[in-house]
């Protein structure tokens, strides 16, 4: 299963044998108060910082369309965000996961970024939808 984009992802969410909802995570960027010079020299260049959920949602793919729509939906939210994690929830017996389901894996992924977890578990995708890719 090769993801290398937005669209990718919703292809290979839609091959699965069960239904999937996705799981999006907004994300800001941020520089903290205790910042070294050459973290912040890092951050103003575009590199580095902390991360900060902002705006969480859950949709079936029957919901989603581009990654453009994505971005223009979240903007009515008027929260500045730079990263979306995604993750996905697989159905069974052909339905879909309904949002209840998805409530609590939405805020195990907000408290992996709070609590500095391994956030290459989850696909990312930063505001131009360019695939992201996390060291840890």
């Amino acid at each position: 299963m090769n993801i290398t984009s937005y669209e990718s992802l919703l292809s290979v969410a839609r091959k699965q044998a069960e239904p999937q909802r996705l799981l999006f995570v907004f994300l800001k960027t941020f520089l903290p108060k205790d910042h070294k010079d050459d973290e912040a020299n890092r951050f103003h260049s575009g590199q580095g910082g902390a991360l900060q959920p902002i705006m969480c949602v859950d949709k079936t793919l029957d919901e989603l369309g581009s990654f453009s729509d994505l971005v223009t939906e979240s903007e009515r939210m008027e929260q500045d965000w730079q990263i979306v994690l995604v993750a996905s929830l697989s159905g069974r017996g052909g339905m879909a996961p309904s949002s209840d389901e998805a409530e609590q894996p939405l805020k195990m992924m907000v408290q992996t970024v709070e609590t500095g977890g391994k956030l290459s578990n989850f696909m990312a995708f930063d505001r131009n939808g360019y695939p992201i890719q996390f060291g840890n």
